[in-house]
Parts: structure tokens; C-alpha cells; sequence
């Protein structure tokens, strides 16, 4: 009987751990997008290791990261307002078919031999305009395919879990194929991947948004946006943290052929281990944050969750030994995925239904828009001062940025816990930030 009940309370703890998977349409999204992910982070580690291999230049790197993320700044509030307007699976489906072409068309000219540097800025710039549609549109829709708000939180973090656990297959392919066959092939199956996703958009029953047909101008919605935003204190630090976050500390990523290549004298194959560790730390994380039960305490799991990112940076940053290198990638990418899986979450849960389209656009401006800023700064500085130095700023700004965010709680939490009350998330005011 013990053994039984223990059965069935792994089964039962099981269940709950993936509780999102139980509606149908996101389950059709997380098999979809889990081969289209795994697609995405090939091209990603292959389009750094052409780019580094073409031109030995760190700023090229930095350039390339500017030139893939930097549209979402200039697009990014116009898409959410359309990702409020329109019907985002549609939506979704037009993003994802322009990035399969994108993606096929730089296989066709690797696996040519024609391929030129300018062609990847261009080809890069091309996919960064297609995100910034796709970004808002794809946060927004989670609560299409997950009607109940209770599993809002699981299913953000089953999206992480999918994400990373892409970022630790794909690459790992990646660095083989690109030693045994080339990126050429890497970018080939990233536009099949595509397929996936695609069909099980298509196969989604989703119920048409019932809502206003003669919407305000543009700009006039994009206001009000951006001042709903200003004005709730929970969203604005929240979205103010992901911004540092991702102009100062994520640069690391572009630096790592640097890293894998020139500090720790591997090759391809090095660098996918780098990626790929990180990646399994940021699945530790996202299976962690999809074990809890409630979003209650996020707010201070935030702020923990990024400085044991920026420290874990830091430490890397000193490592000239592969496996403490492999631990501290890990380390990092577990403190990463909690502050950002946790960040989407608690911003979701109180927005404003109206509204969630443009606030997902600043989200994912704070996320994507001021990455590329942060890749070209740290291209150029690591061309200064060198990729370890480089690595320390990126790791001592997300501290200091934790730091600051820790102080914000108390007025964080002023705001967000009458809202969880009214949700019923809360049957009282506990001690602790909601």
C-alpha cells in the first residue's frame, strides 16, 4: 500500500508539474514549437560561428547580435497594438512562415559557397523585423491557449522549459554538424522546423475575440499603452529590470565563440557545450518554477534569481578550466531563466486583459529591443578591454540591477497584492511580496 501511494503521488505530482499540457491547444503549441526551437538555436550558434570564422572580429559578433534584435525596437509598441487588434494566430502563422524563408534562404547561399558577410546583416535585420511582430503576438497568445489563469504561470514555464531545452539540444547538433557537414545544413533544418509549428497552428480551435470593431488611431492606442505602463509601478520596475538586464548582462551570449575558441582553445564542439550548459541550467530552472503552485513570492525570486546570475557571470568570467567554466554556465543560466520565466509571469497575471498586446510589446522591447544595444556595447568593448573583462560588467550590472529591484519591492507590493486578492490568489495579506 506504502508503495503504491508513493506511485501515485509521483503520478499526481507529475500531472501537476505539466498541468498547462491539459489544454488542447497548448498542447499543439509546446510540440510545435519544441522542434521549431530546436531549429532556432542551431541558426543561432551557427550564424555566430560563420560570422566569427568569416571575420575573427569580436565587434562583427556584437554587430550581428544589433542587427538580429534591433528592430523590435523600432517595431516592437506598433506590433503589440496589432497583436491587441487582430487574430494572433493568424498573426503568428505569418511570422513564422516569414522566418522559414529567411532561414532557407541562408542555407541556400551557405551550402552555395556565396555567402558574404553583408548577406548575414541583412539576413539577420530581416529575421529582427519578423520578431518584433512575433514576440508580442506569441506572449499575448498564451492566454488564448490557456483559458484558465491558474495554469497561466505553469504554462510560461513550460515555455521555458521548452526553450531551454532546445538551447541545450540544438546547439549541441549544432556544434557537431558544423564540424562534420557545415552551417549550411544547420540553417536547412532550422527552415524545416518551421513546419511544426505552423501545422499546429493551423490545427488550433481557437474562438474569435469578440471585441470592438473601430479602434482608436495607432499612436492614440500606442500611448495609452506606453502610459499604462509608466504609471502601474509593478509592471514599470518589472519591465525596467528585464531592460538592464538584457542591455547589460546578456551581451555575454555573443561573446561565448570568443570564449570557447580563444580562452578556453577549444573548437565548435566547445562552444556548444558552453551553450548547452547554460541551457541545462536554465531547465533546472524552468522545472523549478513550474513546480510551484502559485505566483505568490515571485517578486523577491526575481531580484535573488538575478544576482546569482550576475554572480555566476563574474565567476565564469575568471575560468580558464572547461568543466568550472560548463558549472558556472549552468549556474548562470538557472539565475536567468527564474528572473525572466518569473517577470513574463507576474506581468501576465495582472495586466489588464485590454491591454496585455502592448504591454507584452514593452515586455519583449525590454527583452529583444535593448539586447542588440547591449550585444554592439559589448562588441566593442571586448574589443577594447577583451570578452573576460567584458564578462565581469555584464555580471556586476545584473547585480547591481537586483539590488535596486530588491528595494522596489515594497511598492511593488502595494500594487499587486489587492489584485491578487480580487483574483483570489491570496485569501489574505501574507508577509511576504505576492
Amino acid at each position: 500500500m506504502n508503495a503504491k501511494s508513493s506511485s501515485d503521488e509521483k503520478i499526481s505530482s507529475f500531472r501537476f508539474l505539466l498541468r498547462a499540457l491539459g489544454h488542447r491547444n497548448y498542447r499543439l503549441f509546446f510540440v510545435g514549437q519544441s522542434f521549431s526551437l530546436i531549429g532556432t538555436w542551431m541558426q543561432q550558434i551557427a550564424m555566430s560561428w560563420l560570422v566569427y570564422k568569416l571575420t575573427n572580429s569580436a565587434f562583427m559578433l556584437g554587430l550581428i547580435g544589433f542587427t538580429g534584435q534591433a528592430p523590435s525596437v523600432i517595431f516592437g509598441s506598433f506590433a503589440g497594438v496589432y497583436a491587441d487588434r487582430l487574430n494572433r494566430r493568424n498573426l503568428l502563422i505569418a511570422t513564422q512562415a516569414l522566418s522559414m524563408l529567411q532561414a532557407l534562404l541562408l542555407a541556400f547561399l551557405t551550402l552555395s559557397g556565396s555567402i558574404a558577410v553583408w548577406h548575414l546583416v541583412v539576413l539577420s535585420l530581416l529575421l529582427g523585423t519578423v520578431n518584433s511582430f512575433d514576440m508580442p503576438a506569441r506572449h499575448s497568445f498564451v492566454i488564448d491557449m490557456v483559458k484558465d489563469k491558474s495554469d497561466l504561470g505553469n504554462a510560461i514555464a513550460l515555455n521555458s522549459f521548452m526553450f531551454n531545452s532546445a538551447r541545450l539540444i540544438g546547439p549541441s547538433i549544432a556544434g557537431i554538424l558544423i564540424a562534420y557537414v557545415g552551417e549550411g545544413v544547420c540553417f536547412l533544418l532550422n527552415g524545416v522546423s518551421f513546419f511544426f509549428i505552423i501545422l499546429a497552428l493551423m490545427a488550433m480551435e481557437i474562438i474569435p475575440k469578440q471585441g470592438q470593431q473601430n479602434f482608436n488611431p495607432v499612436l492614440h492606442e500606442l500611448k495609452e499603452g506606453f502610459q499604462y505602463v509608466a504609471g502601474f509601478a509593478p509592471i514599470r520596475y518589472i519591465i525596467l529590470l528585464v531592460g538592464l538586464i538584457s542591455l547589460l548582462g546578456m551581451p555575454y551570449v555573443v561573446l561565448m565563440p570568443i570564449f570557447a575558441r580563444d580562452i578556453l582553445h577549444g573548437g565548435s564542439h566547445t562552444l556548444g557545450f558552453l551553450m548547452g550548459a547554460t541551457g541545462i541550467g536554465a531547465l533546472t530552472g524552468a522545472l523549478f518554477l513550474a513546480s510551484r503552485k502559485s505566483v505568490i513570492g515571485l517578486g523577491r525570486l526575481i531580484a535573488i534569481s538575478t544576482g546569482v546570475f550576475g554572480c555566476g557571470l563574474v565567476a565564469f568570467s575568471f575560468s580558464r578550466w572547461l568543466p568550472l567554466s560548463l558549472c558556472l554556465m549552468m549556474i548562470a543560466g538557472f539565475g536567468i531563466i527564474v528572473t525572466m520565466a518569473s517577470s513574463n509571469t507576474i506581468v501576465q497575471t495582472i495586466v489588464d486583459e485590454d491591454k496585455r498586446g502592448r504591454v507584452m510589446s514593452f515586455y519583449s522591447i525590454a527583452f529583444m529591443g535593448m539586447a542588440p544595444f547591449g550585444s554592439l556595447i559589448g562588441g566593442i568593448i571586448a574589443h577594447k578591454i577583451g570578452a573576460p573583462f567584458t564578462i565581469v560588467l555584464c555580471g556586476v550590472s545584473s547585480i547591481a540591477g537586483a539590488v535596486y529591484f530588491y528595494k522596489k519591492l515594497p511598492e511593488i507590493r502595494k500594487y499587486v497584492r489587492p489584485i491578487y486578492l480580487r483574483m483570489g490568489i491570496i485569501q489574505e495579506m501574507p508577509t511576504e511580496l505576492q
